[in-house]
Order: structure tokens, then C-alpha cells, then sequence
């Protein structure tokens, strides 16, 4: 209500400013200042031809004179007819009228009057389950803005950076953290793979350089051994990106929730390396040989039971990733999409704690065409 009426005050303080001017009656012109000034300029000439004025003097005075004469004749210009200035007030007050009733009714057809005010961020194409995300980033950078040597500000930006696409700042972010609160092998990783994103992906010799101090503070780290790799394949050394992933392959914990990704890229440049080292588990040579014998009923109950037992054993374990993923693809084959986003649901929330595993299991359900 408040708004509205500052609206309507400002609008009777700008119809006062434009009606006013129009209101004022002009000052009647008279014809005998004119000639005032004329004489007053005959005499100027007098006095100087005379001697009585020098010619600065006489110059001067007719510059003033003169001033006083134009004046008096525009103001003896003709002053408008009672119609014009009629015709012209009209004009106004129409046009007074009717911007703001215009602009009144432009604003509640396409505005959104009730719609409660919010911050330019959060409506620049925003979507709405993102808008807590969009405030709490905002508010981070606004404290850093007043805080630039807060290095855990920087270091908790260089994440959500990440994962929004903004490689840029992610860069900035972490470059940051590294110089406020000291290189660490993850810190060092984390660099190489934001340089890396800004990149397209490339491995640049930035970021390289950020995997070799990585791996001095940590040898076994898994994300700069991976990357190690990467350049490697993009430097046009299959053998040696293979070499690395399988001895990074080799050398993974069973839970780990990286190892589909690096065995996906072995494959690339060498399958049988690949299938060789840690290859999915599945049905064995006697399940399937025994599930040939069976009618399609019987296949499907198997299917069915062995689906089952998966999902009760990942209830009492969810740190398996590959077996959420397993769980996944299965329910997806059997046709049953409603079983597959719970079960995607599930695997999310058993391994919201470990970033790899999360990471890993979104990519598996993405290429599985599960989302969207």
C-alpha cells in the first residue's frame, strides 16, 4: 500500500511541474523600451563624437545597450492567442492524464504486482530449485568481497565453481585457496583439474605442472595419476596413458567409486587392457547355462530374484557404487523406470558423503538416459 502511494505522490509532483509553466500568464510587451534604448544609443554616439566619452567607454556602453534592445524586442514579440494557450494546456492535461493511467494499465496487464520482490541474481535465468544454491553462493562472494584473505571462503567457492561450469572462477577460487592456506596434494589436484576444465578439457601445461606437485606432496593420488594419463593420450602416447590407468586400476580399493571412469578411458586406447583388468561383475558361465534350460517365466523370475538380492544387499550396504549402478541398468532393462529413479534416489543419499562415488554414480545414471 505504501508503494502505491509514493507512486501517486511522485506522479501529482511531476503533472505540478509540467502544469505549472503552462498556468503562468506572460508579462504584456511594451513598445517604449525600445525606444528608450535606441535613444540611449544615439546618445552614447553623441557623447563619443563630442569627446566627453573615450572610445572603450562608448564601445562598452553600446554592448550593454544593445543587450537591453534585443531583450525588449523579443519581449515585444507577439504573445500567444487565447486559443493557442487553451489549445496547448489542453494538450497537457490530456497528456497528464493519461501516461499514468496508461503506464497503470501496462504495468498490471504485464507486470506482477503481487509477486514479492527478490534479487536481480536469483531471477537471471535462474531456475527455481536452484535459487537457495544461486543465494548462498551470492552471499559467500559477497562476503569474500569484503573478506578477500578468507582462504576456507575460497576453498568452499572452488567446488560449486565446479560443478556450475564457471571454470573461470573455479580457477580464481583455487589459485586463492592455494596461496591462503598452503599447497596440499587435493589442492594441488584441484587446481590441475579446474585449469583443465578451462581448458575444454585439454590438460594444459599449467595444469600439468599442477599434477607433478600433486603427486610429489602425495604419489598415490588417484586424480592427478588420471590426469597424468589424460595428457598423455592427448600428447599421443596411447602406451603410456595405458600403462598408468592399469596400475591405477590396479592398485584401487574395491570401493572405489572412480574406477569405471578410468577403466571407460583405457578402453579407449587399449580394450583388451581394459577388459582384462577389473572387468564388471555379472551373471557367471553356470547362471547363464542354467538360464538357457529355463522357460521365459522361469528366466524372468530369476532375473527378478537376482535384481532383489542386489537391492537387499545394497540397503545393508550402499558404499558399492558399481553395484547401485548395476542395480540401475537392471530395473531399466526390465522396463521399469519408477524402480530406477528410486533406486538412483537411494544410491544418491547412501553416497552423498564420499564426492568420487556421488560423482561416478550421476555420470553412470546420466549415460543410462535416466534423467531429463
Amino acid at each position: 500500500m505504501m508503494l502505491w502511494f509514493v507512486l501517486a505522490l511522485m506522479t501529482v509532483a511531476a503533472a505540478f511541474a509540467v502544469l505549472w509553466p503552462l498556468a503562468r500568464r506572460a508579462p504584456l510587451p511594451t513598445g517604449s523600451d525600445v525606444a528608450v534604448y535606441r535613444d540611449q544609443l544615439d546618445e552614447v554616439e553623441r557623447d563619443r563624437a563630442a569627446g566627453l566619452i573615450g572610445d572603450r567607454e562608448a564601445e562598452a556602453a553600446r554592448v550593454e545597450v544593445s543587450r537591453r534592445l534585443l531583450a525588449a524586442a523579443d519581449a515585444d514579440a507577439p504573445a500567444p492567442s487565447v486559443d493557442g494557450r487553451r489549445w496547448r494546456r489542453g494538450v497537457a492535461l490530456v497528456a497528464l492524464l493519461l501516461l499514468p493511467l496508461g503506464t497503470a494499465s501496462l504495468y498490471l496487464k504485464l507486470g506482477s504486482p503481487s509477486v514479492p520482490g527478490e534479487p536481480q541474481f536469483a531471477r537471471d535465468e535462474t531456475p527455481t530449485e536452484q535459487r537457495p544454491m544461486a543465494e548462498l553462493i551470492a552471499r559467500v562472494e559477497a562476503h569474500l568481497e569484503e573478506n578477500p584473505e578468507d582462504g576456507r571462503g575460497w576453498e568452499v567457492l572452488g567446488p560449486v565453481y565446479m560443478r556450475l561450469g564457471r571454470y573461470d572462477e573455479a580457477v580464481n577460487a583455487r589459485r586463492n585457496a592455494l596461496r591462503l592456506l598452503g599447497s596440499t596434494a587435493e589442492r594441488e589436484a584441484d587446481l590441475g583439474e579446474a585449469l583443465t576444465g578451462q581448458a575444454n578439457g585439454i590438460v594444459t601445461a599449467d595444469a600439468k605442472q599442477a599434477f607433478e606437485r600433486a603427486l610429489r606432496l602425495k604419489s598415490d593420488d588417484y586424480r592427478s595419476r588420471y590426469f597424468e594419463g589424460l595428457a598423455a593420450e592427448q600428447d599421443g602416447r596411447p602406451k603410456e596413458a595405458s600403462e598408468i590407468w592399469r596400475k591405477l586400476l590396479a592398485g584401487a580399493p574395491k570401493d572405489a567409486g572412480w574406477t569405471g571412469f578410468v577403466r571407460d578411458s583405457l578402453a579407449r586406447v587399449d580394450p583388451a587392457a581394459a577388459a582384462a583388468v577389473a572387468p564388471p561383475p555379472g551373471p557367471s558361465a553356470g547362471d547363464i547355462a542354467a538360464a538357457s534350460e529355463l522357460t521365459p517365466e522361469q528366466r524372468a523370475a530369476m532375473v527378478e530374484g537376482m535384481v532383489s538380492r542386489l537391492a537387499e544387499r545394497l540397503k545393508q550396504d550402499g558404499t558399492d557404487a558399481d553395484g547401485w549402478v548395476r542395480l540401475v541398468r537392471a530395473y531399466m532393462v526390465l522396463g521399469d523406470k519408477d524402480r530406477a529413479r528410486a533406486a538412483a534416489d537411494d544410491a544418491r543419499q547412501a553416497l552423498a558423503k564420499d564426492p568420487d562415488k556421488l560423482r561416478h554414480i550421476n555420470e553412470q545414471i546420466r549415460n543410462l538416459g535416466l534423467e531429463g
